[in-house]
Parts: C-alpha cells; sequence; structure tokens
C-alpha cells in the first residue's frame, strides 16, 4: 500500500469520525428539546382546570339554528370540577384551560341535556295545583315532584279549565351545543 493509500485512508477515517460525533450531538439536542417539551407540558398543564378545583368561565352557546345564549353580560359560572353541577361537556372541555384561555367546543347531546323525553310532558288535572296559582302558557314554575319529593323545573305547555300540560325537560334536551368558553378563573383545590 502506497503512502498517499495509508493517509486517504485516514482522511476517510477521520471524515467518518466527524460525522459520528455530529449526528450523535444532533441525537442528544433533539432528545433534549423533548424531555424539555414534555416536562414544559406538564408544567404548564399542572395549572389547568382537574377536578375538585372551583372554576369560574363566561360562555357563549350556540345551537345549530343559529340560536345563540350566553353569560357575558353577566356574572361568570362558577363551580367546582368533578361535582356534577354542569353538563359533562362543558367539564371535560374546561378540564385543563387555565384563567384568560378561550375555546370551542362541540357538546353532543348525549354529553350534554341529554335527549328529549316525552315521558317527562304531564297532564295534570287543575286541582292538584295549589288554589293561587294561575299557570301561563311558555312559562316556567318550580314544583315539588309527589313520587320522589325532589324540585322540578317545568315549562307550561298548554292550559285547560281542567288541566295543565307541562314539559320537565330542560329546553336544551335533544340538542347538540357549541360552547366558545372562556375561563377567568382556577381555583385549586
Amino acid at each position: 500500500m502506497k503512502k498517499s493509500e495509508k493517509v486517504k485512508g485516514k482522511e476517510a477515517v477521520a471524515v467518518k469520525k466527524k460525522q459520528i460525533r455530529r449526528y450523535a450531538g444532533i441525537a442528544v439536542a433533539a432528545i433534549l428539546v423533548i424531555v424539555i417539551a414534555v416536562a414544559a407540558f406538564y408544567l404548564l398543564n399542572s395549572s389547568g382546570a382537574r377536578s375538585g378545583d372551583t372554576v369560574s368561565l363566561y360562555y357563549t352557546g350556540t345551537l345549530d339554528d343559529g340560536t345563540s345564549f350566553t353569560n357575558m353580560n353577566t356574572s361568570p359560572v362558577t363551580f367546582t370540577m368533578g361535582e356534577g353541577t354542569v353538563i359533562s361537556g362543558l367539564e371535560e372541555a374546561v378540564t385543563g384551560m387555565t384563567p384568560g384561555t378561550t375555546k370551542t367546543v362541540r357538546i353532543p347531546v348525549d354529553k350534554a341535556y341529554g335527549a328529549y323525553q316525552q315521558a317527562l310532558v304531564h297532564v295534570v288535572n287543575r286541582t292538584t295545583l295549589p288554589s293561587d296559582m294561575n299557570p301561563v302558557v311558555g312559562d316556567r314554575y318550580k314544583i315539588r315532584r309527589t313520587a320522589d319529593g325532589a324540585y322540578a323545573s317545568v315549562k307550561i305547555l298548554n292550559v285547560t279549565r281542567s288541566t295543565v300540560t307541562w314539559d320537565e325537560n330542560h329546553d336544551l334536551a335533544g340538542k347538540d351545543l357549541t360552547y366558545t368558553i372562556t375561563v377567568t378563573a382556577v381555583n385549586k383545590k
């Protein structure tokens, strides 16, 4: 083997070692970036809303027909995560959100107010109602059910001389909802 071939071989080995070091450095840098990103994700999300936290928020809800409802001009809705005081789809949407963040979510019927149930429409004899009650079609009343003693909100659908027809379904039962939510506060448990 000639001397020039030996030099060329040594140079090729040196170039390969340099390439290997460069690729190893890039791999180490990529691993560090991933580790830092994962750590930042967990650190930043730990301040997000979780079960047991008390959350305050504003919302604008929209139905598929374009009808909207909001609490933007009132006080924020405040509830404790995990207590079931709001619809499950809203609570799921808020999970992980931090104060000042906004998101829009679609909440299907089964995670909103449930399907409309015809069984919750009742025709009752007027003699069973308090004598001072003068039901008006379209108005809502709070009643105490005799079957279980629980209170229910009912909407009057029809009034005759002898009967009143009311509906215990929520006004949003049977509807998919789209909410734009802005979290104003998350108080940790």
